[in-house]
């Protein structure tokens, strides 16, 4: 099923990388073909108003009477750049206690193909979101690092499939055959130590079932050499100049505390390029 209708959460500040974020996904959606929903929130808290000093008031006219909020600098930054990819989009905004941010952009992620999450490296409040979407919305996710984003394309010519054998990589890789279907190139890694033939099998077999679909993929492991499988992934995909992972989430929920796979969290926090995750 072809990906038809995305959504772009914007939350937190309006740094430049974030603005830029926000124009790179904003093309992703317009390569795609589809129509862009973004929802900016904002933490609804007391603000206690500001006292005006005489000396102040020249430059409180001049600014005409307020400033424009990190919210509305994010719409913007939006509007301007769905006006530039000429993409059909529309946007909200609203004000939400902070402990139900990450739930109510999950409720309206889930009138979607696909989420792009704009991600600041190793920022705690980013991972809750990216945790609270993949086990809520029941969606997946296509992570754009913000602190990559001027080396990333909106075009998926080159992508990996980081296959473990798992149900969570193949929820992936079905929630991801629209884009693998249009890349130009499509390859199946497995980062094993030893390339046994159970590991050999199931990667063949991947790569029979992507070509039902008219992929043309191959299959290949990668050694970890002692280092996470995380860190291997992200270095190979940089080395071979990859557009995007395909990936499935790991996690182990134990009294309701959640606990990432060493993979999914060394991706989450750090994205070496663009990564569509499911779960």
């Amino acid at each position: 099923m072809p990906i038809k209708n995305v959504f772009l959460p914007l939350v937190g500040q309006p740094r430049g990388p974030a603005l830029a974020a926000i124009e790179k996904c904003v093309a992703v959606a317009a390569d795609l073909g589809a129509r862009i929903t973004a929802l900016a929130v904002e933490e609804d808290v007391f603000v206690r108003p500001k006292v005006v000093l005489p000396s102040d008031a020249e430059s409180v006219e001049a600014t005409g009477g307020r400033e424009v909020s990190d919210m509305q600098q994010l719409l913007n930054a939006f509007t301007n750049a769905a006006a530039r990819a000429n993409i059909r989009a529309q946007s909200r905004s609203a004000k939400v206690p902070t402990d139900q941010i990450a739930a109510i952009l999950a409720e309206h992620a889930r009138f979607s193909d696909l989420t792009l999450v704009p991600v600041r490296s190793h920022d705690s409040r980013t991972e809750r979101i990216v945790e609270t979407f993949l086990f809520e919305s029941g969606r997946p996710l296509l992570l754009c690092p913000e602190d990559r984003v001027e080396e990333l394309r909106p075009e998926f010519e080159n992508v990996v499939v980081a296959w473990d054998h798992s149900a969570r990589a193949a929820r992936a890789v079905g929630d991801a055959l629209p884009i693998l279907q249009s890349a130009s190139s499509v390859r199946v890694v497995t980062v094993a130590e030893d390339n046994t033939e159970a590991i050999t099998q199931s990667g063949t077999s991947l790569v029979h079932h992507l070509r039902e679909h008219g992929i043309y993929a191959s299959f290949e492991t990668v050694k970890g050499g002692g280092s996470s499988i995380g860190k291997v992934l992200g270095t190979w995909a940089q080395s071979h100049k990859i557009d995007a992972i395909v990936m499935g989430a790991y996690h182990h929920s134990r009294l309701n505390e959640i606990v990432w796979g060493g993979v999914t969290k060394t991706v989450i926090g750090q994205p070496p390029c663009w990564v569509m995750i499911s779960h």
